[in-house]
Parts: C-alpha cells; sequence; structure tokens
C-alpha cells in the first residue's frame, strides 16, 4: 500500500533516523573538509546541531507535522554550531515555516518546505558558495519539486530526491575547484546527504545503527539562565526582580487591538521590567523567559499580541530562602552591571589567559577543536551581565553561529567578525569602552585588516594541495587560509612560514607556542627571528593551544 501523505509521527521518526545515521557516520565527513588539519569539524558540528534538533523533537509527540517540524527547527537553532550547523538550522527553519499549519503533506508540500528552507538558508549566508552544502539543498530541492509533480507516493518520490542529493554532491568537486584538487566531495553536502538516507530509511521501516543521543534543549538553557548559580551570589533581599516568569505566546494578527509583532521591539518593551530575558520566536509562537518583579505587567504586554499559553511564575526569593538555608552557602552581593562586556572564543589555557588580560569578560573554550553553539554563546553574554556586548569568534566557522546568538539575545550585542586568534587580539586591542558599541564595532571590525595570521600544524593524510604535495605526518605552514611550506620538522616549517611571510612593513611579530612545542624549540624560533629580520619586534607568549603548534600575529 502506498503512502501518499506523511505526518508528524512518521516526520518525528524519520528525524531522529537521520540524525542517528549523521552521527554514526560524523567521523567520515569530518575526514572530508578540504584541509588535512587536525581539527576538521563539519562532521561534529552536524552532528551535535542535528541531536539538538532530534532531542526537541524526541521530547514531542504529536501527528502535527507542522508542530514537530518547529520542534526540530527550534532544537536546531539553539544547537547550531560552526557554518555548517548553522546552515542546516535555517533549513529546517524554512521547512518548518512551510509546514506550520499542516497536519500532514504531501510530495507537493514537501518539495515546497524543501524550497522554502533553500531559501532561507540562502538569505542567511552573506555571500554564498556553490559547490556546499546550499548547493546540494538547492539542487535537491528543485529536482524534488520537479518529481512531486509526478509521484505521489511518498518512499518512491524520497528515493528519488536522495539520488539527486547524491548525484548534486558528486558535482560538487566540478563547482569548487578545492575539492576536485583534493579528490572529496563537500563535507557539509555529505551530512545533508547523511540526513536524508535516514529519512529514506524510516520511509521504508528500515533501521540504521544508532546511537543514543543528549544534547542541550531551548528549555534547559532557560533553566540554566535562571539557575546560574544564583542561590550562592546573593542574599535573598538582594534579588531586584524576584518572580522567574516564563509564558509563550500565541501570535494573533487578527484579534480585536492586537499589535503587528516585531521580535526587536517586543524584547526591547520587556527589558525595563526585569532581567535574565530571552526571547525566541517564529511567526506563530513566542517563547519568553524573564525575571521580573511584576510578571502581571510582563503577562499584560505579551496579551497584546495574542493569547498566553504555558504560563509559569516562580518567586525566586522563596526558592532562594530555601536553597541557601538547605546548603548554608555564603551569601555574596549581586554585581551591578557593567557598561561592556566582551564574549571571545580560544583554545589553549595560555590564549585564554591572553584575551582576559587584555580585557575580555568571558572566554569560551572552543575554537578550533570544538565550535561552541548558538546556546553556548547565548549563555556567555549572559554571563558578561553587561548592559552591552561585543563577541569576537576568533574563527570563521563560529562567525554564523554569533551571529544567529547576537539576534536570539537583542540588539545591545554586536559581533566583530575575527576569523583568527591574532584578528581577535587586535582588535580587543582596539576596543575604546569611551565609544559607542557602534563605533566599537566598526573600529574593532576595522582593526581585522592590520594584522596577517600564520599556523603551523600537521597533515592528517596524504593529499595534493596549493601546488604542495603533503605525507601524513608532514608539518605545514598556512599563511592566511592558504598553505605555502611545508617540512618534516617542526621547527623548520616554521622558520619558512615566517620567511615567506614577513615583509618590510612587518613591525611586530607574536609568537604563541602550542602545547607540543618545547621553551627550548620555541626560543629557538625567536632567536632565528632576531638574528634573520633585526627590524621587528619579537613576543612570545605560552598560548597551549592544541593541534597548532605554533600561531603568528604580524603586524
Amino acid at each position: 500500500m502506498s503512502m501518499t501523505t506523511l505526518d508528524g509521527k512518521r516526520f518525528r521518526e524519520m528525524v531522529l533516523q537521520g540524525a542517528q545515521h549523521l552521527s554514526n557516520n560524523a567521523g567520515y565527513v569530518d575526514a572530508l573538509n578540504v584541509f588535512p588539519v587536525p581539527d576538521g569539524d563539519t562532521g561534529t558540528n552536524m552532528n551535535l546541531s542535528i541531536t539538538s534538533g532530534a532531542k526537541e523533537v524526541k521530547n514531542k509527540v504529536s501527528d502535527h507535522i507542522g508542530q514537530v517540524s518547529q520542534a526540530l527547527s527550534k532544537g536546531l537553532l539553539m544547537g547550531a554550531r560552526g557554518n555548517s550547523g548553522v546552515i542546516l538550522s535555517q533549513l529546517f527553519r524554512g521547512f518548518a515555516k512551510s509546514v506550520e499549519q499542516k497536519s500532514a503533506i504531501t510530495t507537493v508540500e514537501f518539495a515546497e518546505a524543501l524550497e522554502l528552507g533553500v531559501a532561507t538558508a540562502y538569505k542567511a549566508v552573506m555571500k554564498p558558495i556553490e559547490g556546499t552544502i546550499l548547493t546540494v539543498a538547492k539542487d535537491t530541492a528543485k529536482k524534488a519539486a520537479a518529481i512531486a509533480k509526478k509521484q505521489s507516493d511518498m518512499v518512491l518520490f524520497m528515493e528519488e530526491v536522495l539520488k539527486e542529493a547524491n548525484a548534486s554532491l558528486n558535482r560538487t568537486p566540478d563547482l569548487l575547484p578545492v575539492l576536485k584538487e583534493v579528490g572529496v566531495v563537500d563535507s557539509g553536502g555529505q551530512g545533508l546527504v547523511l540526513i536524508y538516507e535516514g529519512f529514506l530509511a524510516e520511509l521504508k521501516g528500515e533501521k540504521l545503527p544508532g546511537v543514543p543521543m543528549s544534547a542541550p534543549s531551548m528549555n534547559e538553557l532557560v533553566n540554566a539562565e535562571h539557575h546560574k548559580h544564583a542561590q550562592s551570589h546573593m542574599n535573598t533581599e538582594d534579588i531586584e526582580f524576584g518572580y522567574c516568569t516564563e509564558f509563550m505566546v500565541r501570535l494573533e494578527e487578527n484579534k480585536p487591538a492586537a499589535k503587528t509583532f516585531s521580535e526587536e521591539t517586543f524584547r526591547q518593551d520587556l527589558s525595563k521590567w526585569g532581567d535574565s530575558l530571552l526571547v525566541v520566536s517564529d511567526d506563530e509562537i513566542v517563547k519568553v523567559h524573564i525575571h521580573a518583579e511584576y510578571p502581571g505587567e510582563v503577562l499584560n504586554y505579551g496579551q497584546q499580541y495574542g493569547s498566553l499559553i504555558k504560563m509559569k511564575i516562580e518567586n525566586m526569593r522563596e526558592q532562594h530562602s530555601s536553597i541557601v538555608s538547605d546548603e548554608e552557602k555564603p551569601a555574596v552581593k549581586k554585581a551591578e552591571k557593567q557598561p561592556f562586556g566582551i564574549v571571545t572564543v580560544t583554545m589553549g589555557k595560555g590564549i585564554a589567559e591572553l584575551f582576559k588580560s587584555l580585557g575580555a569578560t568571558v572566554v569560551i573554550e572552543g575554537g578550533q577543536t570544538m565550535n561552541p553553539s548558538t546556546e553556548d554563546i547565548v549563555k556567555a553574554i549572559e554571563e558578561t551581565n553587561a548592559e552591552q556586548v561585543l563577541i569576537l569568534p576568533n574563527n570563521g566557522n563560529i562567525v554564523m553561529a554569533a551571529n544567529q546568538a547576537a539576534a536570539v539575545v537583542g540588539s545591545h550585542v554586536s559581533v566583530v567578525p575575527s576569523k583568527t586568534v591574532p584578528q581577535g587580539m587586535t582588535a580587543l586591542l582596539s576596543f575604546n569602552p569611551q565609544q559607542s558599541l557602534k563605533e566599537n564595532e566598526e573600529a574593532m571590525t576595522e582593526a581585522l585588516q592590520h594584522v596577517k595570521t600564520g599556523q603551523v600544524t600537521y597533515a592528517v593524510r596524504d593529499t595534493n594541495i596549493d601546488g604542495l604535495e603533503l605525507a601524513k605526518g608532514d608539518f605545514m605552514g598556512i599563511a592566511e587560509k592558504k598553505i605555502v611550506v611545508k617540512d618534516s620538522e617542526k621547527l623548520e616549517a616554521a622558520k619558512k612560514l615566517l620567511t615567506y611571510m614577513i615583509d618590510e612593513e612587518a613591525e611586530i611579530l607574536t609568537i604563541l607556542q602550542g602545547e607540543d612545542v618545547s621553551d627550548d624549540e620555541a626560543e629557538a624560533l625567536t632567536s632565528f627571528v632576531e638574528e634573520t629580520f633585526e627590524e621587528i619586534e619579537v613576543e612570545l607568549h605560552k598560548g597551549d593551544q592544541p593541534l597548532y603548534s605554533y600561531i603568528f600575529a604580524i603586524e
């Protein structure tokens, strides 16, 4: 018997299968990264992102595909890590928007949802690059629309969709020359194909091997926000806003006297009633968490936009008194909000300490080895306890998640798109607390242009790239984004890279020593620079970063 419609119950199982299949193959996707560096993490980022979405879906038992899709979208939004994870979240955000009012969908409606997902994802990327996950999603959606016109059976439809997804994936090297040079397909596109393979397996009643999944959900974000060690950092009488207030608004534009909803306006208006504010919305629902002294006023405001649902109000003073009494923890007076906070992402204890010494408020440990999620960055923003916040991602693969976190929290947060640790250091040195948020964002962004980044790491596989033939284990020097030198010896690779990068305009060289570099070797490199480039000033810092033996900042 053919299946001509897809409901929420079956789609829920498809998502879980797709997430499990990607999880099982995340290492394979990581290995497809173009650069043969040890931190290729597309599979890891997509896995953590879809796992967060799958957890929300697992907790959403419904026959309504619109509701299940919304759960997936919200879970992906908060769990998105890296560019691939953010793009994946946008693909399913558009999908969810397309089906939100539907209890079940046909193949035609499935295709329309895929197309809206593609449109949403392309809008989210400032400079879309073809030959990536975006292309695979676009080609698949276009083919799906054509297939759906003549195929109503969901299983047969999905078989053809998956066939096109694989075909598009195999075409990615023709669109992105670097893929062809290395001999791989796009890693993000491969991750999307794995998800679609899980979808088809579930539709056919097959079970692919899976592993247990757990990831932070949106509700856990709220819990973390208002249980963030509050009991041990203040006296009960010092709680300024005493009621933890959570509610959802079902938007109703047709309601008499209802206001037109704007998330930014809504967030700004609510902020005058309390703190620890989180607002997440789509076209139908607004979810709010706030610590307020007069929750009735907050609810009255929310009700202007529609119907209130799932309300919860807790007296935090009573909770606090009980907890402190039980745990007998010393109380510390709540700190006042600071004018500015700076959130930065780093890898390595030494680099983290360096950023703190330069003025960073909160340092997220992540960077190359583990990209923080949107939710991680949201938590860090709140931890700054600041009226205005600047984010320094220090990694090109974290910029999109940082922008997404800024959009979730509000207009008082700006992202300086630093893509390397040296760029982040230079930007931080340009911060001026006397200037406005916008002025600082502009000045710090402009400063990114005045530093060059060099990195020394090792090849994880044999490959040919950028005109170099690399053997597994070779040390390679990366100038900005290009591999320019190689050597079997770490120190020699570092010397070659610096010789390539240092020119007559260079004045200052900062060396960040990795965890695998001995003090003697670092001193030998410093001596080499001082003897070879007499006019340049050298600063050596113990960065303790993994994977990258040296990181160079040249100004």
